[in-house]
C-alpha cells in the first residue's frame, strides 16, 4: 500500500511537471509570436503605399504585449517620421516605384514640423516627375496639409475636408475645487507659467491668453503658408472665414464644398481611386479585387535600401514625450533611460552628439539627469548640438542648455522657462464629515507634507523657496549657455513660450534647420569628410511586429474608429473632451515633484491613447493626462 502511494505521488508529480512545462512553452511561444518581426517583404514595381492609419511621431512607443491583449481596443499605430521621410525620398529615386499613394482616411496627424518634413519629401517625388495621389473619406487639418503636396487629391463623395484652425479650450476647475473644499497649493515662478491655472481659476488669465494667441498665430501662419505654397488654388480664407456659408453653397455636401474650395481635385470612393492608381502603377498580380493595384510598403523599400555607415558616427539620442523620472520610454523620456543612452553613446567614441528634442518638458529632476549626462559627453571634448522638433520647451529647453549649437524650425515651440509644483490637500472637505487630523509634532516638519490634514506655514514657505531656487538655477543654466545675464534671461523667461523664429531673434536658438543640419554641424566641428548618424535607443520599425498589427492588417480597412464625416469628427471631439477632463483631474491628484512643463505648447502625440486622434490644433489645447 505504501509502495502504491509512492508510485501515485510520483505520477502526479510527473503530470504537474509536464503541465508546467507545456504552459511555459505556450507563453514563450506566445511572447515570441507577438514580438517577432516578420519579413518586410519585397519591392515590386508599382506604387509606394503610405496607409497612415495612426499617428506620425518622433519616437514610437513600445507596447506591452500582454497589456495589449487585455485592452478593450487595439493600440493606435505610430509611424516614425524619419522612416516615412526616408521611404518617400527613396521612392523618388527607385525606378521600380511609379507613384506615391497616401491613404489618409485613418490618419490622426502629427506635429507641424513632421508634416513639413513629409511635405518636403513628397515634393521631391513630384520633382522626380512621379505622381503623388492622396485619398481619404475625411481630411482634417494635418491631412489637408499633407495632401496639399499631392498632384491629385481625392475624397470620398460622402466625406469632405475640414479645416478647424488653431485654438481650443482647457477646462478650469477652480470654482469646482472650491465648492468641494479642496485646497490647491501652488508654487510657481513666472508670469506666463499658467500650467497651474486650471486648478486655481474659472477661466484663463489674460497673460495666458496673450501667450497662446501669439503661439497659435505663429502655428496658423506656418500651416497656411505651407498649404498655400503647395496648393495655391486652395481657398483657405473661404473655408475658415464663413464655414457655414461655404458648406451651404454646395447644398451641405461636404465633399463638393471641398472640391469648390480647391482642397481636393476629384470625388471618388476607394475603388474608383484604386482604379486610377492602377492606371499608373499597374495591376496587383496577387489581388484581382476591384481597385487593387501593385504596391510596396515603406518597410520593404527601407529594407531594400539599407543605410550605408560611411565614416565616423555622429550619435543621435532622442528626447521625445513628457520627461519623467525613471526608465520610461521610448515615446516617453525617462530621465534614467535617456541618460544611460547618452553615456552609452559616449562610450562608443562618436564624433559628437545630436540631442533630438521633441518634448514639452516635465520633471525637473529627470531634466537635470539628462542635462548632466550631456555635460559628461561634452566634457570629452566632443561637439554637441540640439535639434528641436515640434516642441522643446520647459524641461525640453532645460536639457538643451549644454549644447554648443541649437537648431530649430520656424514653427518649433520653445522657451517656457519656468518652474512650478502643485499639491492638493483635503482638510476642509474631510472636516465636513467630522474627520480632523491631530497629533504631536517635534518640529514644524513632522508628518509633513500632510495631504489630508493640511500643510504647515513652514512647509508652504519652504516649497515656494525651493521652486524659486530651481527657477534661478534654470535662468543661470540658460544664461551660461546663451551668453546672457540672469536678468536678461529672466526678461525672456517667466514661463513665456516662443515660436522658433522669435526664439532665434531673442537668442534662445542659434539657427534654423533639422536633424541633418545639426548632424552636419557636428561633423563639421569634428572636421569629418565622411560621416553617418547612429541613433541610440529602440530602432525597430514602427509597424513591423505582429503585436503592432493586432489592430488589423495594413491592407484591411480600420473599423475601430468613428466615421470620418463631419458628424463622426464631432463625436470624436466629444469623446476627447471627456478624456481631457478625466486626465486633468488625474493629474491634480497624481502628486509629483517640481515641474518644468509647458501648458500652452502643442502637446506631443499621446502614445497608444485617445489623445493620439487629435488634430494638430486640438493637441495644442489638450492637457489631458500630462503632469505639469
Amino acid at each position: 500500500m505504501v509502495f502504491a502511494r509512492k508510485v501515485w505521488h510520483l505520477l502526479v508529480a510527473i503530470k504537474d511537471a509536464l503541465v508546467l512545462l507545456l504552459m511555459l512553452l505556450f507563453f514563450f511561444a506566445l511572447y515570441g509570436a507577438l514580438t517577432a518581426r516578420p519579413s518586410a517583404g519585397r519591392v515590386q514595381e508599382g506604387a509606394l503605399l503610405l496607409d497612415l492609419d495612426g499617428v506620425v511621431v518622433e519616437e514610437p512607443s513600445v507596447q506591452d504585449p500582454f497589456e495589449t491583449l487585455l485592452a478593450s481596443e487595439a493600440p493606435i499605430k505610430e509611424y516614425r517620421a524619419r522612416d516615412l521621410v526616408r521611404a518617400i525620398r527613396l521612392a523618388a529615386t527607385d525606378d521600380r516605384i511609379k507613384a506615391v499613394v497616401l491613404d489618409l482616411s485613418g490618419f490622426s496627424g502629427g506635429g507641424l514640423i513632421h508634416m513639413q518634413e513629409l511635405g518636403e519629401a513628397l515634393d521631391s517625388v513630384r520633382a522626380a516627375k512621379k505622381p503623388v495621389l492622396a485619398w481619404a473619406v475625411g481630411y482634417t487639418d494635418d491631412g489637408v496639409m499633407l495632401a496639399a503636396h499631392a498632384s491629385e487629391v481625392w475624397v470620398d463623395p460622402l466625406g469632405g475636408a475640414f479645416v478647424m484652425g488653431p485654438g481650443g479650450n482647457n477646462l478650469y476647475f477652480g470654482p469646482l475645487l472650491e465648492k468641494l473644499k479642496i485646497n490647491t497649493h501652488v508654487y510657481r515662478v513666472g508670469t506666463f507659467k499658467d500650467a497651474v491655472e486650471p486648478y486655481l481659476l474659472g477661466s484663463a488669465s489674460e497673460p495666458s491668453k496673450a501667450a497662446r494667441r501669439a503661439i497659435y498665430a505663429a502655428i496658423w501662419e506656418a500651416w497656411q503658408a505651407d498649404v498655400k505654397k503647395a496648393r495655391p488654388k486652395a481657398d483657405i480664407a473661404r473655408v475658415t472665414a464663413d464655414p457655414v456659408g461655404w458648406m451651404k453653397a454646395s447644398g451641405g455636401d461636404a465633399a463638393k464644398a471641398a472640391l469648390a474650395a480647391g482642397l481636393v481635385d476629384k470625388l471618388g470612393d476607394a475603388v474608383a481611386f484604386g482604379e486610377r492608381v492602377r492606371e499608373i502603377a499597374g495591376k496587383d498580380p496577387l489581388d484581382e479585387l476591384p481597385g487593387a493595384y501593385a504596391h510596396t510598403r515603406p518597410a520593404a523599400l527601407l529594407a531594400a535600401h539599407p543605410v550605408e555607415d560611411k565614416g565616423k558616427a555622429v550619435a543621435v539620442v532622442t528626447v521625445a514625450g513628457e520627461i519623467v523620472d525613471g526608465d520610461a520610454g521610448p515615446g516617453t523620456a525617462g530621465g534614467e533611460r535617456i541618460a544611460a543612452l547618452i553615456d552609452e553613446a559616449a562610450a562608443d567614441d562618436p564624433a559628437g552628439l545630436v540631442l533630438r528634442v521633441d518634448s514639452p518638458g516635465g520633471s525637473v529632476l529627470a531634466s537635470e539627469q539628462i542635462r548632466t549626462a550631456v555635460e559628461r559627453f561634452k566634457a570629452k571634448g566632443k561637439p554637441v548640438a540640439v535639434s528641436m522638433v515640434n516642441v522643446a520647451a520647459s524641461g525640453g529647453y532645460w536639457v538643451s542648455t549644454p549644447a554648443q549649437r541649437v537648431f530649430a524650425e520656424p514653427g518649433t515651440i520653445t522657451g517656457s522657462i519656468g518652474i512650478f509644483a502643485i499639491l492638493p490637500t483635503f482638510e476642509r472637505a474631510l472636516a465636513d464629515y467630522g474627520v480632523k487630523g491631530d497629533g504631536v509634532r517635534t518640529t514644524p516638519l513632522s508628518g509633513q507634507p500632510d495631504l489630508l490634514s493640511g500643510l504647515t506655514p513652514e512647509v508652504d514657505q519652504m516649497l515656494q523657496a525651493n521652486i524659486e531656487s530651481n527657477y534661478t538655477r534654470f535662468l543661470t543654466l540658460v544664461g551660461k549657455a546663451r551668453g546672457k545675464s540672469v536678468e536678461q534671461v529672466d526678461a525672456l523667461a517667466q514661463g513665456r513660450v516662443w515660436d522658433g523664429g522669435t526664439a532665434r531673434q531673442n537668442g534662445l536658438v542659434d539657427a534654423f534647420g533639422g536633424l541633418d543640419d545639426a548632424a552636419a554641424w557636428v561633423a563639421g566641428q569634428a572636421k569629418l569628410t565622411e560621416w553617418h548618424t547612429r541613433h541610440y535607443g529602440t530602432e525597430g520599425n514602427p509597424y513591423a511586429s505582429l503585436l503592432e498589427r493586432l489592430g488589423g492588417s495594413e491592407d484591411e480597412a480600420d473599423a475601430r474608429g468613428l466615421a470620418r464625416d463631419f458628424a463622426g469628427l464631432a463625436a470624436e471631439r466629444q469623446q476627447l473632451q471627456f478624456a481631457r477632463a478625466a486626465g486633468q483631474l488625474t493629474r491634480l491628484l497624481g502628486v509629483r515633484g517640481a515641474q518644468a512643463y509647458c501648458l500652452e505648447c502643442p502637446v506631443p502625440l499621446a502614445h497608444g491613447g485617445t489623445a493620439a486622434r487629435l488634430s494638430l490644433w486640438q493637441r495644442a489645447a489638450l492637457v489631458a493626462g500630462l503632469s505639469r
